[in-house]
């Protein structure tokens, strides 16, 4: 059964969903995104989700098409008429199509708001149990990181080299520290029981799920550490995981071939992993 999408103000079947091949996000990946987690129906940390994409429409100079409080009217009437019950919505909003491809801002062009919903049981992945192996890339993305850009083709680089190595992530090293993994944040546990994951900052995206497990640890009196680390600091490590909106808290257990602690999953990420599953059914909206 098709399922059905949103463009530019209509509900239409995926199948039929289009935009012009004029689209600057087609063009120029002159765009930002946003993926939010459905548990129970319900859009999780989703007010963190649509202050994010506030902050990067802002940093480019893109004006949204509809009110934050309209998108998420139409995020839950796609979970709604999907009836999703546990998976992502997906939106994208571009400078829109002008009437040919000039890199300046076209006037008088309306923004496109493209949003699409797809099923992913979050919380039973097997990956959550047997953990994932990671391996590291060069960072050869662009100095604005902490921008949601649509602009991803390093990442797909790094992930398909990860795909093709039978790994679950790619972690990307810049002047021989981690800055974070394709599409999730890296953290690890110290032997001295710190928890570590990079400083927010241009170097990387202020990950949503980051914040609330952060967050989550904090009220916890577990000890965090915002700085960046290396790659012989987190084979050095007790655990290692990944967090975002997609895998929420997943094991890391290698890393370039090399096991991290015990090469199996450690109970600090099965425990903040819990901890984060019932923070997003408690919140969710």
């Amino acid at each position: 059964m098709d399922s059905i999408a949103y463009v530019n103000g209509s509900f239409v079947p995926l199948s039929e969903a289009k935009v012009s091949v004029l689209d600057r996000g087609f063009l120029f990946a002159d765009g930002i995104y946003e993926v939010a987690a459905v548990l129970d129906a319900k859009l999780v940390d989703n007010a963190s989700h649509l202050a994010r994409l506030k902050r990067s429409v802002g940093e480019i100079a893109l004006e949204l098409p509809e009110s934050l409080q309209r998108i998420e009217e139409i995020q839950k009437e796609l979970v709604a008429r999907n009836k999703l019950e546990s998976g992502l919505v997906y939106l994208e909003v571009t400078r829109g199509a002008d009437t040919g491809r000039d890199f300046p801002f076209p006037k008088g062009v309306k923004p496109t708001l493209v949003m699409f919903t797809s099923v992913k049981d979050i919380v039973n992945a097997p990956a959550a149990k047997t953990g994932i192996a990671v391996i590291t890339v060069p960072d050869i993305r662009w100095e604005r990181r902490d921008i949601k850009s649509v602009a991803l083709l390093a990442q797909v680089l790094a992930k398909q080299a990860a795909a093709a190595a039978g790994a679950g992530e790619a972690w990307m090293i810049e002047d021989g520290k981690v800055t974070e993994g394709g599409s999730s944040t890296a953290f690890i546990l110290t032997q001295a029981d710190v928890l570590v994951t990079r400083q927010n900052g241009r170097e990387i995206l202020p990950g949503c799920t980051r914040k609330a497990v952060v967050k989550l640890a904090e009220e916890r009196q577990l000890r965090v550490e915002e700085r960046a680390f290396t790659v012989a600091e987190a084979l050095a490590a007790k655990e290692a995981f990944i967090t975002s909106a997609s895998s929420f808290v997943q094991p890391v257990v290698s890393i370039d071939g090399k096991p991290v602690g015990s090469g199996k999953p450690g109970p600090m990420a099965g425990r903040l992993r819990e901890i984060y599953v019932d923070f997003a059914r408690a919140t969710a909206v």
